[in-house]
This record gives structure tokens, C-alpha cells and sequence, in this order.
């Protein structure tokens, strides 16, 4: 919903119209004076509307948004084919690490409970099994591009 432009403006609103306007001044989209007559207008600013005026010809875009490569069409590229779950570029060491701890921590439970006598049944299979069989899929065809 659009604000009424004859609403007054509270000294945080202009204090978030002088910060926008000191980033397009850093970005090159206006001059040093061209931004101190901006500000000091938008601290006389009664309204919204005036303080709308005051940054219409500026994009309303975040200024923190990393420029887009040359060679890239837009900023929201779609992900390409075979990128969905893929450990060898998505910290790939890092899941095979915790599994390896997960799955040591219960093979060595077992093993205490088969060397004091209780001999279960092999549970950690459950465990490791589905979870590395998964990772290795992942690593295996997770990597290819096309």
C-alpha cells in the first residue's frame, strides 16, 4: 500500500532519505552539491510526498545488490542442471565429516555393548548405511555439469 503523500514525515524518514541519498552519491549518481541540496531539503521536508520529490529520479533498488557480470543476463540466474544437492561444491567435506562422526559414534556404542556382553543387533547399519549410501549418489552425480 502506497503512503499519502501528505502524511508528515517523522525524522527517521528523513534521516533514511539522507542515508539513500549519501549511497547514490558514493555510487556516482550525484555530485557532492547535488546531494547537499538534496539533504538539506529533505530535513525541510514536511511530507512524505516532498520527500518522495526528493528521490524520484533514483532507483529504489538495494544499494547494497552486487552488480551482475557482463556475461550474465540477469541477477536471478536460474540454477543449472545438476546443481541441485551437490557435496563436492557445497561443502562436500563437511557432510562427509559429520557423517563419519555421527556414524563412529555409533559403531562405538555398539562395541561397548557387544565387548561388555549385551550383543545386539548391528543398528548402526540404519544409521550409516541409508546416510553414506545418499552422500555417495550426491558426490557422485551431484558434480556433473551439462
Amino acid at each position: 500500500m502506497a503512503l499519502d503523500p501528505d502524511i508528515r514525515a517523522s525524522d527517521a524518514e528523513r534521516d533514511h532519505v539522507a542515508t539513500t541519498l549519501r549511497e547514490h552519491c558514493a555510487l556516482g549518481r550525484i555530485t557532492m552539491d547535488e546531494l547537499q541540496e538534496r539533504i538539506d531539503a529533505a530535513y525541510a521536508a514536511r511530507t512524505v510526498g516532498e520527500l518522495q520529490e526528493i528521490t524520484a529520479d533514483l532507483p529504489e533498488a538495494d544499494l547494497y545488490e552486487r552488480p551482475v557480470p557482463a556475461v550474465q543476463r540477469s541477477s536471478h540466474a536460474p540454477a543449472a542442471k545438476g546443481e541441485g544437492f551437490a557435496p563436492a561444491r557445497t561443502g562436500g567435506a563437511g557432510m562427509w565429516g559429520t557423517w563419519a562422526v555421527v556414524s563412529g559414534i555409533n559403531l562405538t556404542v555398539w562395541l561397548i555393548l557387544a565387548l561388555t556382553g549385551t550383543l545386539v543387533y548391528p543398528w548402526w547399519i540404519w544409521v550409516a548405511g541409508p546416510w553414506g549410501a545418499i552422500l555417495v549418489l550426491a558426490t557422485i552425480f551431484g558434480s556433473r555439469r551439462s
